[in-house]
């Protein structure tokens, strides 16, 4: 007999989100369906048992929009989804952030969560309901997940915070956060802002951690209906006695090691440390050398974290608050449009800019619909970054989260449309790591903005904060280590304005924060924020005045929407042919708006030319040289312009009577009119005997003048 579905409803905010469980995919270890109006987000949990011989945690995580939850059909040749495009690249990583740490220390199980959309109004976003249906169905299965948490999207619309607001109130926003609680607190953020004080940053998270607690009470009554009981994991526990023999043999050794100030000497250092404790302990402890190896790992995180919290001292000799020595050069790229190389310790991007026109825009295609990008930005880290050898290969998830970040920190102060009409790319090419490239990226990128030459609003700058806790005892770190990264309990990059953040993202290791907690790294965070800044103003203190010669000079003109089609022409013949007279870029919006682009001058001037001609419109007064296009009995009709055609009434062909049109004028004949008046509607009426004796005037319009 078929179960019933179960389901629960929770409200959020001006919503109610419902949970199902019972109904679809009832062979997955947990599958919940989670619904937001007419958004459907199907999500599965299937976990296998603990694998001892595992070296990781394996977690895979999907996020998959189908294209007929919103009544599409794919493009392409294949007309089928394929890869993932970035926006789900982005959800998966959403998802993964806050759950990984909820499973227990040293468990081994395969896990995978797929989160399929399978409807979408258009109104109401998935990935946020994702991540509650990826933490309920978890909930529902065997796996030893120390959850739930519940997914919350904070908008800020007219001053006033929401929940999850719809895609179309986004776009009024000025804050838009996106972040995962648990019952007790946050455990990840992402999200941007337009330049917002850290105080109404913390009101927001505020606001989304107890907005989410109803969802949290909805997946344990799910659970507590439907849910499986958790498979059995004891953590193995450690040989005491082979700790202790590490710790004395290589405590000493290793704290000195910890102190050492460049990032591979002190890998090397402690290399060499763990080598001599291998050695001495190999008689004692035979073969056992994979558990030494834990051990030793236990003896870094201990001393590394010990010499922070009780002796305030950082790895590389810093205080809690000091931001590493920054050096920055800008436009050392000769054929870029703008570039700038940041250089924060031992983490250095080299951060290229490229402007192009509309035909440059990425067209994005979503659940939402199409639209055109036309700000990217590009991340890559390559192996020699951090010393290593691996072969290249596209961007991974890590290289999309990290240009996105960089991405939502830069757009909010970029000139509008209208005032830039450029499509811009930046790319950042990470060519050393040690902490934070993205907010190098950031930096770097703000840098390059300038050095094009773009008016932005205000430079931006970015720093990674950590945090070493143990009990009551923490510190929080500025502009943090790879060390201090892997071995601390949070990753929290903030990038904003002299004004405000931007843009954030916060991953947590333990727990969860208090409100005191996260005050105090914010208010740090800008402290550093500040200097960095500070060193970028002295580099570059705002936008060049003048374009790099390379880069494309970008010419707007106006003309009538009607005339829109005497620009583009039959299957665009005609703007293709001034593309190919002149060698400019010439592209026409919907209201008239054409745009010129050209590294040269004269070649510009050359397609204005040819597009005033052709939508040139007439004037009451001008005299013209027109072609006579077709002669009736009252008069002929007049071709002046391209495209528009006047009638001279066979009373102004000339002085006195004329019997028949004809024997004035006929067809294909070129005669001199003035334009005596135009008409509502359009028409145009012509006079041949008004511009009779003007030869000065005809001889110009012969000579094209």
């Amino acid at each position: 007999m078929t179960p019933k579905p179960f389901v629960v409803c929770s409200p959020l905010g001006q919503h109610e989100i419902t949970l199902e469980t019972g109904r679809m995919a009832r062979q997955a270890d947990g599958s919940v369906l989670v619904s937001c109006g007419d958004s459907m987000v199907l999500v599965t949990a299937c976990a296998g048992p603990h694998r001892a011989d595992a070296s990781f945690f394996p977690l895979v995580v999907d996020y998959v929009e189908k294209q007929y939850a919103g009544g599409r059909i794919p493009g392409g040749f294949f007309k089928r989804e394929a890869r993932l495009a970035e926006h789900e690249i982005l959800t998966c990583r959403l998802i993964d952030r806050p759950i990984r740490p909820l499973f227990p220390e040293g468990y081994k199980g395969d896990t995978q969560i797929i989160a399929t959309v399978i409807s979408h109004d258009g109104e109401n976003d998935t990935d946020v309901l994702a991540i509650t249906g990826a933490s309920a169905a978890l909930h529902l299965s065997e796996a030893p997940f120390q959850g739930p948490i519940a997914g919350v999207r904070v908008g800020r619309l007219d001053g006033r915070l929401v929940a999850n607001p719809t895609l179309t109130e986004q776009k009024s926003c000025d804050i838009n956060i996106v972040m995962a609680c648990s019952s007790d607190a946050i455990v990840m953020v992402e999200g941007e802002a337009h330049e917002v004080s850290e105080e109404e940053m913390l009101d927001a998270l505020d606001f989304g951690f107890k907005a989410v607690q109803s969802l949290i009470a909805a997946q344990r009554e799910l659970a507590k209906s439907h849910g499986k009981a958790k498979r059995p994991y004891v953590p193995t526990p450690g040989d005491e006695v082979l700790s202790a023999r590490v710790r004395e043999v290589g405590y000493a050794d290793l704290e000195a090691a910890f102190k050492t100030k460049e990032k591979h000497a002190r890998r090397d250092a402690i290399r060499a440390v763990r080598d001599s404790v291998l050695t001495a302990l190999a008689d004692e402890f035979g073969q056992r050398t994979k558990d030494l190896d834990v051990a030793f790992h236990d003896l870094e995180y201990e001393v590394m974290r010990g010499l922070i919290l009780s002796k305030r001292r950082r790895v590389d000799g810093r205080s809690p608050q000091t931001v590493r020595p920054i050096t920055i050069e800008t436009g050392l790229l000769p054929r870029v449009h703008g570039s700038a190389l940041f250089t924060r310790g031992e983490t250095q991007a080299l951060v290229a800019l490229t402007l192009g026109t509309d035909r440059d825009a990425q067209m994005i295609e979503g659940l939402a619909g199409r639209r055109d990008e036309r700000f990217m930005l590009h991340y890559n880290f390559p192996p020699f970054s951090v010393g290593e050898v691996r072969p290249l290969r596209g961007a991974g998830r890590r290289e999309i989260g990290h240009g996105s970040l960089a991405h939502r920190a830069l757009r909010g102060v970029l000139p509008s449309n209208e005032e830039f009409p450029y499509v811009v790319r930046l790319v950042s090419e990470v060519l050393e790591s040690n902490g934070s490239s993205s907010m190098a990226t950031v930096c770097g990128g703000s840098l390059a903005l300038m050095d094009a030459g773009v008016k932005l609003k205000r430079a931006v700058a970015g720093i990674a904060m950590g945090l070493i806790k143990e009990g009551e005892r923490y510190v929080i770190l500025s502009d943090i280590l790879g060390d201090e990264d892997h071995l601390g309990d949070m990753d929290f990059k903030v990038a904003g304005t002299e004004l405000g953040i931007t843009a954030l993202q916060m991953d947590i290791k333990i727990q969860g924060l208090s409100r005191e907690i996260l005050s105090e790294a914010l208010l740090q965070a800008r402290e550093g924020r500040m200097h960095i800044l500070h060193c970028m103003n002295d580099a570059l203190a705002k936008a060049r005045d003048t374009m790099s010669d390379y880069a494309p000079r970008i010419t707007t003109i106006q003309i009538s929407p009607d005339r829109i089609r005497d620009v583009i022409g039959s299957g665009g013949k005609t703007i293709r042919s001034i593309q190919d007279r002149t060698g400019a870029q010439v592209s026409v919006e919907d209201d008239g708006t054409v745009r010129i682009a050209a590294s040269d001058r004269a070649v510009t001037l050359a397609a204005v030319e040819i597009i005033r001609d052709l939508t040139r419109e007439a004037v009451v007064g001008e005299v013209y040289l027109g072609v006579v296009s077709k002669v009736t009995d009252f008069g002929c009709f007049v071709t002046i312009l391209p495209g528009t055609d006047g009638l001279c009434h066979v009373s102004e062909l000339a002085e006195g009577r004329v019997e028949r049109v004809e024997d004035v004028a006929q067809e294909g004949d070129e005669i001199v009119v003035k334009c005596l008046a135009v008409e509502r509607g359009g028409k145009i009426r012509l006079s041949r005997k008004e511009a009779l004796g003007l030869e000065p005037t005809v001889a110009a319009l012969r000579a094209g003048l």
